[in-house]
């Protein structure tokens, strides 16, 4: 049972739950108390003393649903009784071990042989489920089933459970009936089909409990190398998660040394100082305290066509950060720029990203035009300790870029950071004012994936610390 319970919780981590030692032992000290036998009192007490949230629950109610029910296995069929020759095999079909005379082709008797058949072949021909069942779930156990982490070692893990329940006696024992009872032969073949069958759906479902935590993380991985303009509908919500998940490091990377520097370091001199009245013995303690910045951001994103989309993601890992930056304002525009932070902040992504391209989306950029709206409108949230963060392409249609209006930024600002989600190779060439732009920036980087992203906005909260 305990070993069970290991595999499980390794299931279950792998769907998503976060399972601490101490819930692990407190749900084996749980299930020890209520046992196996009824697996709807196993199912309630398990997800009483691990889930935490609704979709914890959901996800362990799922995966406990998915460990403890195993593919049904097909019995063979029966024997041809119309077969002169399968009277003598099956006519006892709970002795599989028996002697099994056979007559060839030609109608000579052959002299009386016993074959010795294995294990596998007498569960087979007896067609005892429970003993299959039993001998499959060893088998399992034996190949470490458990370790399966990737689709393309479902045939490496199939071959082992089959070796390990006894598949090449199996094949010995086919070969030997096939000159002596064919009727025990071609049942034992058939049986042999649903044993694949049967061994096929198990691996697949171990897969499914095991692997998902790996299949996540390669998946993740090439979404996070893929160009996020680019992204099919489908991947969409994908990269919606996985954004959610980098912020989600971000804020654990980035807050707790925050928390831990609050107090400052020991100042060994002020406190030997201060405790000179107890011999030195520190009482009292002094510590060095480093003033630092609050962190301010300002968020300027181009959502025209061409752009949007990465736009979107860049908003929402932007406003995912509060923990660690807690001061956010953001700025949209396409021809004019609008103030964004107030629809991110009341709703949902989606909902919010609906009502930022409703009411500048879309639209032909004209960065001149905005960056003169910012000044006029906004520039006082511009102050030394503001980080501006520009996302754009800095394709102005051939329109006047006010590159003058960013150097005023530029220059207001702590830092001034260009992040353009086009290729290199591309800037300069045809409407594209990059150059001029990236003269006045501090720091100009591509951003066409979820990782560029990422390392660009680590590195400006850095700055921070």
């Amino acid at each position: 049972m305990r070993e069970v319970l290991h595999r499980f919780f390794r299931a279950a981590r792998g769907a998503g739950v976060r399972i601490s030692p101490a819930e692990s032992i407190d749900a084996m000290r749980a299930a020890a108390e209520v046992g196996p036998g009824d697996r709807a009192i196993l199912r309630d007490v398990l997800l009483l003393t691990m889930a935490k949230s609704g979709e914890e629950k959901a996800a362990l109610a799922a995966c406990f649903d998915a460990f403890f029910t195993h593919p049904d296995f097909e019995a063979p069929p029966a024997a041809n009784d119309d077969d002169g020759d399968a009277g003598d095999g099956s006519g006892d079909e709970g002795d599989g071990a028996a002697d099994s005379p056979a007559t060839p082709a030609s109608g000579e008797p052959l002299a009386q042989t016993t074959v010795e058949l294995g294990a596998l072949a007498q569960m087979l021909l007896a067609q005892d489920r429970a003993a299959i069942t039993a001998a499959l779930s060893d088998a399992a156990n034996a190949s470490g089933l458990s370790n399966i982490r990737v689709f393309t070692q479902r045939g490496l893990f199939a071959s082992r459970v089959l070796e390990q329940i006894g598949i090449t006696r199996l094949r010995d024992d086919i070969d030997a009936l096939n000159a002596r009872n064919s009727a025990d032969a071609e049942r034992l073949t058939a049986g042999l089909g649903s044993l694949r069958e049967t061994v096929s759906e198990m691996v697949a479902q171990a897969l499914l409990l095991y692997g998902r935590e790996e299949t996540e993380a390669l998946r993740n991985e090439i979404l996070r190398s893929a160009p996020m303009a680019r992204l099919e509908q489908r991947q969409i919500a994908q990269m919606r998660v996985l954004i959610r998940q980098i912020a989600r490091r971000l804020r654990e990377r980035f807050s707790k040394p925050r928390k831990r520097q609050r107090r400052g370091h020991l100042d060994v001199r002020r406190t030997i100082r201060r405790n000179a009245a107890w011999g030195g013995v520190p009482f009292l303690t002094a510590w060095k305290r480093r003033h630092r910045d609050k962190p301010k951001i300002v968020a300027i994103c181009d959502v025209s066509g061409s752009v949007a989309q990465v736009s979107d993601f860049f908003l929402l890992l932007i406003h995912s950060l509060h923990e660690v930056v807690s001061d956010v304002r953001s700025f949209a525009f396409s021809g004019n720029l609008i103030e964004v932070s107030a629809m991110l902040e009341n709703n949902k992504p989606e909902e919010a990203m609906k009502q930022i391209m409703s009411s500048v989306g879309y639209g032909s950029s004209d960065y001149g035009r905005s960056f003169a709206d910012f000044e006029k409108d906004f520039m006082s949230a511009v102050t030394p300790q503001t980080t501006v963060i520009v996302l754009g392409d800095a394709r102005s249609n051939n329109l006047d870029p006010r590159a003058d209006i960013l150097k005023r930024i530029g220059e207001r600002s702590k830092r001034l950071v260009w992040l353009n989600p086009e290729g290199r190779v591309s800037w300069g060439f045809g409407d594209s004012e990059m150059p001029r732009y990236a003269t006045f920036c501090n720091v100009v980087r591509q951003c066409a994936t979820a990782q560029q992203l990422e390392r660009a906005v680590a590195d400006i909260v850095a700055t921070y610390q």
